[in-house]
């Protein structure tokens, strides 16, 4: 049974650390690996390291539905700008993996556009937005890649 936990922990790690850049939870996957190798004899985390990451994943993954809004705003679009960018990020989850980033970009520039008609307004939105993803992506595999790293220096 130890060894399945194993197994499958540091499968969920990996995939998590796919996750990170494909449409899949990435760091709660992780975060998972972890929690399935913890409950193994191979390695074991103290309370506050759990604790530690279960809410940087926690953090982590709900900043990354609204860094991109974010972004939005900052870039100077407006409330349909950032209302794009989220319906954009939605629909952009079932186009595949570059779904995320066209669908941001994408809705960000259509809801700008519709809110204002200014091509370079909607366009500045729609960069931000993208940005946004891109830091959001980047937050996500800096942290599994610390997990991953972390778990295996445990097991090992």
């Amino acid at each position: 049974m130890d060894i399945l936990l194993l197994v499958i922990g540091i499968v969920c790690l990996l995939i998590g650390l796919a996750g990170a850049v494909l449409p899949l939870p990435g760091p709660p996957l992780s975060f998972g690996g972890m929690l399935l190798i913890h409950f193994s004899k191979f390695a074991e985390f103290s309370e506050n390291t759990l604790i530690l990451f279960g809410i940087l994943t926690a953090v982590i993954t709900v900043l990354d539905y609204y860094v991109p809004v974010w972004g939005t705003k900052k870039f100077g679009g407006s409330k349909w700008g950032s209302i794009g960018s989220a319906i954009g990020l939605l629909v952009g989850l079932f186009l595949g993996p570059f779904g995320l980033f066209i669908g941001a970009f994408a809705g960000a520039f259509v809801g700008e556009y519709l809110s204002n008609k200014n091509h370079n307004i909607a366009f500045k939105a729609a960069v931000g937005s993208f940005l946004g993803l891109i830091a959001g992506i980047a937050a996500k595999t800096i942290l599994c890649i610390i997990m991953l790293v972390y778990a295996l220096i445990e097991i090992f």
